[in-house]
């Protein structure tokens, strides 16, 4: 019985041993081969997110992005790839910037189904979203699902100029990049708006998907769309809106159709900017935009120009022409300055103030003899009357090109100080500076809305005003290729409506006036054209001024629900 029962035990023993071995060889077989075989992001795990500087997003399916790219060859201002790599790094650590998700049903500023656009994209339904994001000094950084937020320091002395190649955000012609209180809007397709600081990044969906890079510059009040100011001349057989007989209001020297000017085409054309549309000039929701109000305009005889385009294409939403008139019964002409226009409808009035300077044009003994001279550091007389407009529209140029200001010989005066000799360009500044002044303290940005235009450009060749230059030979607008100067003038009024208190518009029309030297009134000027003399400098009604007001008009739309 004993050997029996010692026999029995072995083939079991053998039997357990045998299956331990064979399991235990499946077994490492299959760690083997699921180690080799097994995906690398499997045993990362919840490891923290890297950042790869050669890889994009690529195919994935996973909410989670494991790579973000850095396109290297799309920074402005010519960063280096070591600057790329420690943005890289901030943005990877979380200290800098918000995360974009490609495959994820919430919006990347808080938890929203709604669609948002970037630049007229739907970034929710791409496979590799990008975003600009413009930092306070100008830069922009594409960045494939990152907004990056820096902040910078201000650089209000730059040189740079919005035309061409420069490291500057120009706002329709202003550098947003020196604001004191940079702000973000993010406008979702419902019209959410949320604010960060320091980067500005705004989608706008439309039926075109257009979209805008919005800025503030002041107290952050004073937001602006798109860049208006680069664009093309497009022919429209819709315009004008209105003719030398259907106006009442064009004076002598800008009604070429009136004087005899027999081609029609330089009035067909419309200002159409690369990356929006501007609404058509519509009459009637203008008057309801300034019932009960005051637009004035305050300048030179350009602003005069601008004016009477207001008037006219006002006059196209008005029942009963009699009920629009001069406060004083006064008719327009060149040589009276001050004019004061009711619609009496709408309880509103148009005005305009000529002021050459915006300073006050003085008289002081020099020697024996009193002569001209031009006070900068004190305001034109008749500021007082600017007080209290809803809308106001300054400029200042044309005449700062005059002999006299340009010379600035026993011209220029501060105090009871006539300056033997002063640069002109000096002069301009502390004349602006000193208007400046004046509006920080005389304007209420909560009531007022301000607006400052551009310098406009002359084309005169052969000479200037009063040395027989002439334009009379143009006859379409120049194409997109031609380039020119940008003015120092320009450069100045930005430098000095940046470092106010009071929220300005910089209207900058000088580069797409500048594509039309057809649109001058050339040789006809006046009613009996004299070929000797030729205006190269104002312009022909209808027009380029009313292109100026289409811009005024979309301004006020965009962001007069603040102030109007």
């Amino acid at each position: 019985m004993e050997k029996q029962k010692s026999f029995s035990v072995k083939p079991i023993k053998f039997l357990v041993s045998s299956f331990t071995i064979t399991f235990s060889i499946i077994f490492v077989v299959f760690c083997f081969t699921w180690v080799f075989t097994s995906p690398a992001s499997i045993h990362l795990g919840a490891q923290n997110l890297g950042v790869e500087s050669s890889e994009g997003f690529g195919n994935t399916s996973s909410d989670k992005i494991n790579s973000i790219s850095l396109d290297e060859n799309y920074v402005g201002g010519g960063n280096s790839s070591s600057s790329h790599a420690a943005a890289a790094a901030d943005v990877a650590a979380g200290s800098q910037g918000s995360l974009l998700t490609a495959n994820s049903s919430s919006t990347p500023f808080g938890n929203s189904n709604n669609i948002l656009f970037v630049d007229g994209v739907n970034v929710s339904e791409s496979t590799k979203p990008t975003v600009e994001a413009v930092n306070v000094d100008g830069k922009v950084e594409e960045l494939s699902g990152v907004v990056e937020v820096d902040e910078r320091e201000d650089s209000s002395n730059s040189s740079s100029v919005p035309f061409g190649n420069n490291s500057n955000l120009f706002v329709d012609g202003v550098n947003a990049s020196d604001s004191t209180k940079p702000t973000v809007e993010v406008v979702n397709v419902d019209e959410n708006v949320e604010e960060l600081s320091g980067v500005v990044v705004e989608g706008v969906s439309s039926e075109r998907g257009d979209s805008s890079i919005r800025s503030s510059v002041g107290d952050g009040k004073s937001k602006v769309g798109c860049d208006v100011t680069r664009g093309h001349w497009v022919y429209d057989e819709s315009y004008p809106l209105y003719t030398n007989a259907t106006c009442p209001y064009i004076d002598e020297g800008f009604g070429c159709e009136s004087n005899g000017r027999l081609d029609k085409g330089f009035m067909k054309w419309r200002w159409q900017p690369h990356d929006c549309d501007i609404p058509r000039f519509n009459a009637s929701n203008m008057l309801e935009l300034i019932r009960g109000k005051r637009l004035v305009f305050a300048g030179d005889s350009l602003n005069r120009n601008q004016w009477e385009s207001m008037l006219c294409l006002l006059m196209g939403g008005v029942r009963d022409p009699k009920k629009v008139y001069e406060a004083r019964g006064r008719k327009i002409t060149k040589e009276r300055g001050n004019y004061r226009f009711k619609f009496e409808d709408y309880k509103c009035t148009v005005e305009f103030y000529v002021s050459h300077y915006l300073v006050h044009e003085s008289k002081a003994r020099l020697g024996k003899k009193k002569g001209q001279t031009l006070r900068i550091d004190t305001m034109d007389k008749g500021s007082s009357r600017w007080r209290g407009a809803d809308i106001l529209v300054f400029n200042t140029a044309h005449w700062w090109n005059h002999q006299k200001t340009k010379a600035g010989i026993n011209y220029y005066q501060e105090g009871n100080q006539v300056y033997p000799r002063l640069d002109v360009t000096t002069a301009f500044r502390r004349a602006l500076l000193t208007w400046a002044s004046w509006a920080d303290k005389n304007i209420n940005p909560q009531k007022t809305r301000t607006f400052f235009r551009s310098s406009a450009p002359a084309h005169f060749s052969g000479g200037q005003w009063d040395t027989g230059g002439h334009c009379g030979e143009a006859f379409r607008p120049l194409n997109e290729t031609f380039t020119s100067v940008y003015p120092e003038k320009n450069l100045i009024m930005e430098e000095v409506l940046r470092k106010m208190k009071t929220p300005v518009t910089f209207l900058n029309i000088t580069r797409l006036s500048d594509y039309r030297p057809d649109a001058h009134p050339s040789i006809y000027g006046r009613k009996t054209i004299n070929r000797g003399a030729q205006d190269c400098s104002h312009w022909c009604l209808p027009g380029v001024p009313d292109i100026w007001n289409e811009l005024l008009y979309y301004h006020l739309q965009s962001q007069g629900k603040a102030i109007l």
